[in-house]
């Protein structure tokens, strides 16, 4: 399907990775799509660095996203849930919120991909991915089925160095090359 592969010669660098858990009524022992986000990070040779769950209010998902990103520890941040169209769903707004910039590419492969499983109710999904502070960004819905999707099909890939023709960790250096002095 894809001309992606994975480079052997290249040594995998791993990262670490925060996930937030969007939800007014989840908690840790109920947390399908924060487990699932996790037990796939860690498989594939990356760090937890953090871990919560934090209510549909937008003004406290974008401070968490904040503290997070001044993280040194923080390279990535995964978010599920909040993503819908419903008047709780503000997940996508706190993201906007913090971005320095939208990776627009993410949330048009996250619907490529979930439309071939779930057809036009992927309409509904308001999944995106953004850069700030020199840390990414992504929110994915809250099923664990699209956190697999999310995660087995673009994140993954795209967050091993080995990956090619191209990847995420290998520009993760430049992304505020625009702060530095000239």
């Amino acid at each position: 399907m894809s001309a992606s592969r994975i480079d052997e010669n290249r040594d995998f660098i791993p990262v670490g990775v925060a996930i937030l858990t969007v939800s007014d009524t989840r908690t840790r022992e109920d947390d399908r799509s924060g487990d699932v986000l996790e037990a796939r990070i860690l498989e594939a040779g990356h760090h937890i660095a953090d871990r919560r769950i934090v209510r549909d209010e937008r003004a406290d998902i974008a401070e968490t996203l904040r503290g997070w990103i001044s993280d040194e520890a923080i390279d990535v941040i995964i978010s599920t849930g909040g993503t819908g169209l419903t008047g709780r769903d503000v997940t996508v707004e706190a993201h906007f919120d913090v971005y320095d910039k939208e990776i627009e590419g993410f949330a048009a492969l996250f619907h490529m991909i979930s439309f071939a499983k779930i057809g036009t109710s992927t309409m509904q999904s308001r999944a995106c991915g953004g850069v700030a502070g020199g840390t990414y960004l992504f929110a994915l819905p809250g099923s664990p089925g699209a956190c697999k999707d999310g995660w087995d099909d673009i994140l993954r890939l795209q967050l091993d160095y080995r990956h090619r023709p191209c990847n995420l960790i290998e520009i993760m250096p430049r992304l505020e090359e625009h702060l530095r002095r000239k």
